[in-house]
This record gives C-alpha cells, structure tokens and sequence, in this order.
C-alpha cells in the first residue's frame, strides 16, 4: 500500500467511526460506485475524500474538482492527500488551478500544498505563479514564512533563471536566506 494512501485510509477510519461505508469504499474497485459518491447528496467530508483519492491515483478525471476543493482545505492533511492525487491525476486543468489558489491572496494561509504541487508538476504555470506568490511573501513581517520557504525550495528545484531576481530578495530575509543560497545554486547561469 502507497504511504499516502496508507495515512489517508487510517485518518479517514477514524473520521468514519467504523462506518460499513468506509469499508466499502476502501475495498471497491468500481471507479463508478466511487465517482457515485462524489455526487450524491449527503455524503460526509471523509467519504467525498477517499472517493476522490482513490479516482485521482487511478487517473479518473471526474475527481478533479473534489480534489481541487480539498487542496484548499484548512486541514493540512486534506491538503497533501489532495495534492498527491492530483499529482497523479493527468488532468491538464491541474496546474492552471493550483497557480490560482498559490497566488491567491485570500488564500494564502493554505497556499503551501498548491505551491509544492506546482513544483512536483513542473508546468509552465509553476515558475510565475512561484515567484508571484514569493514576491508577496516578502513583505516585512509576513507570517506565511512556510509558504515563502516553499516557493524558494521549489523556484530552486525548477531552476528557471527568471527566478534569479526574486530569489536575490529572498536573500535579505534571514528566514530564507540560506534556501535562497541554495536555490540560487542550482539555476544554471549564462556564460
């Protein structure tokens, strides 16, 4: 079993309180009777999760905009379930939808799941919705210093040189400035 899954499907038994259902979603290999749950009505938080796990890792596209809603989730584990199976998911919209709710404003309290999600993607959305949101964590006295070191780690991972500049503010912010040296290092430079 797949660690995410297996954290996922532990989580979520406890969320279900020994539900049949959650057995029967565990169990089901009928992506139909999962994609079912995703749109009848009344279904709880924790089924409408791991119906879209499951699609997402299975490449189902009719777990897209679950998954989405999750990855904007004010749970953190919500989140990297979601970005994990949207990593896996194939679905082109993917990229363009975490670039949005990375750069979203309002948001920004749970962008660190959609900005890791751009780097895993490696989509010509990811490196200016990074710097975007990077920019903007560079304010003084920002507290979304995790989402911040995100976007350094990742812009470094991408090693696109449009990140050079950002990157060199990041490195007047002593909470950045070692992964900005790092980042820094890793975009190749013209000669």
């Amino acid at each position: 079993m797949d660690e995410e899954l297996r954290s996922l499907t532990e989580r979520l038994r406890t969320e279900a309180g020994g539900s049949t259902v959650y057995d029967r979603l565990l169990d089901t290999d009928d992506l139909d009777t999962l994609a079912g749950v995703l749109t009848e009505a009344g279904q709880p938080l924790w089924a409408r999760e791991l119906a879209a796990f499951r699609l997402g890792v299975a490449g189902d596209r009719r777990a897209f905009e679950a998954l989405v809603l999750l990855l904007n989730h004010r749970d953190p584990p919500r989140c990297a379930s979601a970005a994990h199976a949207l990593a896996r998911l194939g679905d082109p919209r993917t990229a363009r939808a975490a670039a949005a709710l990375a750069t979203n404003e309002l948001r920004v309290a749970y962008a660190l799941y959609p900005v890791r999600l751009l780097t895993a993607l490696r989509a010509p959305e990811a490196v200016p919705a990074l710097i975007t949101t990077l920019r903007r964590r560079l304010r003084p006295h920002d507290p979304y210093r995790r989402v911040a070191l995100a976007c350094v780690e990742g812009l470094g991972e991408l090693g696109d040189p449009r990140a050079v500049p950002v990157l060199d503010d990041a490195l007047a912010h002593p909470a950045l400035a070692e992964a900005a040296v790092h980042a820094l290092a890793r975009i190749p430079r013209p000669r």
